[in-house]
């Protein structure tokens, strides 16, 4: 059974290239006809957001865009305006600073409130580094989980660490995490420390880029590997 959505405008969530790449090589055509017939957008930055819609449309009038900010300094009280677009009849479109939007990014507030509101969401197909990571990893795909930034605090990220640990050892689960790519060795470094040297880590750096390194190996083999990852976007996937 259908249903109906009453709203006349929709909400598009654009996926982004995941690096300075040529959005065509890694990106379908859908994005590009989305990108041109879409004047209203939701973005992380600005500049990137423009950056990102010039290379994929060159023509697209800059001037003409519409242009809402949702990063960390936005008032939670104004994300609902946002879509105010969509009550007279516009399409918006969600630009993440790169990947998909709504995973592991503030996006999904928004589509949150799309849905109360009795608004369309159309995902659109394009990289996630999420699933990228999982895909060449030879881990656990049937069973997996996002923990997203751990803590910073070494005392507090070491019984992450371990807590993660023994849940992909009970549950036989993959388990993903991110740092902040400046400081990817630093966690490199903890997690070789930390876990057993019989768990296994995959380390998928720079995907879809020239550079992009994607290995899985014991966390003992990876002891004997010397791996520069400082400033290199990675995703950190172990099964123990």
């Amino acid at each position: 059974m259908g249903t109906t959505y009453d709203i006349p405008g929709k909400l598009f969530l654009i996926p982004t290239t995941l690096g300075d790449n040529a959005p065509l090589e890694v990106l379908p055509i859908s994005i590009k006809r989305a990108v041109e017939n879409i004047d209203h957008y939701i973005v992380e930055s600005e500049k990137s957001a423009r950056h990102f819609i010039k290379k994929i449309s060159s023509k697209k009038s800059q001037p003409g865009l519409h242009i809402s900010l949702l990063n960390k300094f936005t008032e939670p009280g104004a994300i609902p305006s946002f879509l105010d677009p969509c009550l007279a009849g516009h399409d918006v479109g969600i630009i993440s600073d790169a990947g998909c939007p709504g995973i592991a990014d503030p996006g999904a507030e928004v589509v949150r409130i799309a849905h109360e509101r009795g608004i369309r969401v159309i995902p659109l197909v394009g990289p996630s580094s999420i699933l990228l990571a999982l895909m060449a990893s030879g881990l656990n795909g049937q069973s997996f989980a996002f923990n997203g930034y751990l803590p910073i605090e070494a005392d507090e990220r070491k019984r992450k660490i371990k807590a993660i640990e023994k849940a992909s050892r009970e549950l036989n689960q993959s388990q993903l995490f991110i740092e902040t790519p400046y400081r990817n060795d630093k966690l490199k470094v903890e997690l070789l420390r930390t876990l057993s040297k019989n768990t296994l880590l995959c380390i998928a750096s720079d995907i879809t880029l020239p550079t992009e390194f994607i290995a899985t190996k014991s966390v003992g083999d990876w002891k004997n590997i010397a791996l520069e990852l400082h400033k290199r976007p990675t995703i950190f996937i172990l099964q123990a």
